[in-house]
């Protein structure tokens, strides 16, 4: 596929998919607290192995309930936890969960003050110490320190680009770029939309032939 014509399949992409699960999920991404251990609690969610619509929609009920700082997990009940993923039809996982979210907050608090952009890597912004960092909080492993990094990437602009195995994979199939610099280059200042949109099309065979039409 020429340059014009990978060009125009992003165009398409993005406009198909082209949303970040923490859009998704309610979610502000900003370099600030907040937004960042939002992003965490999604990242454990999702490394489940449960449909992403779902994960997205039990984050996007704990953030409605007010769940969305280290402080406010720990304050809160944890029946009022499990009926969020209850309301989000997240059952299967909801108790190992609601535990898992319990610890990442209380090492949030214990090790950063509960701010994430104390985690280690940031300050030099070396992505391979922010990565073992994020893999130190329960619940968080190659799945979810990828999704993390795939979605903070046009937040942390040092982290772009930030494309892993499945995105890439994706983006073979479509006839894209293999260099991940070269398929950033293609999305300028959207690269989390990108790997966000590439994420769904690995996940959703229909949207894949489609935009190979």
């Amino acid at each position: 596929m020429d340059a014009a014509a990978q060009k125009k399949t992003v165009e398409r992409l993005l406009e198909r998919a082209g949303t970040t699960y923490a859009q998704q999920a309610g979610i502000r991404l900003a370099d600030k607290p907040m937004p960042l251990f939002q992003l965490l609690t999604l990242c454990m969610l999702a490394s489940k192995p449960i449909d992403a619509e779902i994960a997205v929609a039990a984050a996007r009920e704990l953030f409605d309930a007010g769940i969305r700082t280290p402080k406010a997990v720990t304050e809160a009940e944890r029946a009022a936890v499990i009926r969020a993923f209850g309301r989000a039809h997240y059952v299967r996982y909801d108790e190992s969960s609601a535990t898992r979210l319990g610890d990442i907050a209380a090492t949030a608090i214990e090790e950063y003050g509960g701010d994430l952009r104390r985690l280690d890597g940031v300050e030099h912004r070396d992505v391979a110490t922010l990565t073992a960092s994020l893999k130190q909080f329960k619940g968080i492993g190659d799945t979810g320190a990828d999704i993390f990094l795939r979605e903070v990437q046009d937040t942390w602009t040092w982290v772009r680009p930030y494309f892993d195995d499945r995105t890439m994979s994706a983006a073979r199939e479509l006839g894209l770029p293999s260099a991940a610099e070269e398929l950033a280059a293609l999305a300028p200042r959207r690269n989390a939309d990108l790997a966000g949109a590439l994420v769904r099309v690995s996940l959703d065979g229909d949207l894949r032939d489609a935009l190979r039409e």
